[in-house]
């Protein structure tokens, strides 16, 4: 492992440079890689993994007809590449448990037969492991119980493997029967496409992430964005200058700038008037949602959250409710002009 130093902390990471491609073959030469679950994640690591060269299956429900049916497009063959979930966990020596979190719960039951001596069980969350009062996911002792948890959604997994850029991911070993468990994490790491590996636990890759989710990547953002465009409405703005605003500068310029070089870098290249103003008015957002993450974090930590998953994408009117809840989203004043406001980027005008 590399090290690296961040202030006064030092961190070992792993690099696609120093553990290989050609190092990821040799390790998994003789595994099939059965990937469970074609929704988010599944698709993007699959597909890398059979690209990258390794044997890779995937296992479906049959009756979820858009999920199967987007296998096959991708090439996955009913009977030879595409099986139902328990037949794909049979057949498979590494199984990459990539269902949601509700559904991992679910199917629990029916695959854990299947989870047979020296065989891996693969995660790329912790919330299964962690929260297993609530989940009954309880792995036989004689399997390694893995993960890699890429820092990104399983479109972003795909697009950066396609693109050349990869995407980091941390790694963690939970139960190590084989002895075997750091390499084969490595190396699926590097097969999904990782540039980097770093290392965690099941425990700090669930806090953080579910942390994260309902905060600055996803609730607080939309949170705050709605705040902001509300203010600016109230006020006598037009929707497209809200808008703009709040949305576009920040997704098609300034988040950019600091993805490429670090918020100081992207302060130091917006006029003296932006930085004196965030400058000033950083600290004030800081401690006023500082109360807020500390109570998120305690709702995470204490399985709060976990309940609340379970219970309510668990429900058979789930997914209605979940389309009512994004149909209101998307019908917000904000979003329809976002609509709009999309296609008159220049990219999108020029392929009319």
């Amino acid at each position: 492992m590399a090290e690296i130093k961040i202030g006064e902390v030092v961190e070992e990471v792993i690099t696609a440079e120093e553990f290989t491609l050609e190092n990821a073959r040799e390790v998994l030469k003789d595994e099939v890689i059965a990937v469970l679950g074609y929704g988010v994640q599944g698709p993007g690591q699959a597909l890398n993994m059979q690209d990258n060269g390794f044997k890779v299956i995937v296992g479906q429900r049959e009756s979820e007809e858009y999920y199967w049916n987007k296998a096959v497009n991708d090439g996955f063959i009913p009977g030879k590449s595409l099986f139902s979930l328990e037949e794909a966990a049979q057949k498979g020596t590494i199984i990459m448990l990539l269902l949601s979190d509700a559904g991992q719960a679910a199917v629990w039951p029916k695959i854990k037969p299947f989870m047979t001596a020296g065989k891996a069980l693969y995660f790329s969350h912790g919330f299964s492991i962690v929260y297993k009062e609530q989940t009954k996911i309880i792995p036989p002792s004689d399997i390694d119980v893995i993960m890699v948890a890429p820092k990104g959604s399983g479109l972003t997994v795909r697009r950066n493997f396609l693109d050349g850029s990869g995407i980091n991911s941390s790694i963690a070993i939970f139960q190590d029967a084989t002895g075997r468990a750091l390499e084969r994490t490595k190396a699926i790491g590097i097969a999904v496409g990782s540039g980097y590996l770093f290392p965690t636990t099941f425990e700090n890759e669930v806090y953080s992430d579910l942390t994260g989710e309902r905060g600055v990547l996803m609730g607080c953002l939309a949170g705050v964005m709605e705040a902001q465009y509300n203010c600016l409405r109230q006020h006598g703005h037009s929707p497209s200058e809200a808008f703009n605003e709040t949305v576009e500068e920040l997704t098609q310029s300034l988040i950019r700038l600091v993805g490429e070089n670090g918020m100081d870098w992207m302060y130091a290249n917006c006029s003296t008037t932006a930085q004196r103003g965030a400058l000033d008015w950083k600290g004030r957002f800081r401690d006023v949602v500082a109360p807020v993450f500390e109570e998120l974090y305690e709702s995470v930590k204490s399985g709060k959250e976990t309940e609340i998953v379970m219970r309510v994408n668990s429900a058979p009117d789930y997914r209605e409710r979940l389309e009512e809840e994004l149909s209101a989203m998307r019908n917000m004043e904000m979003w329809k002009a976002g609509a709009v406001l999309r296609e008159l980027r220049p990219e999108r005008r020029g392929k009319k």
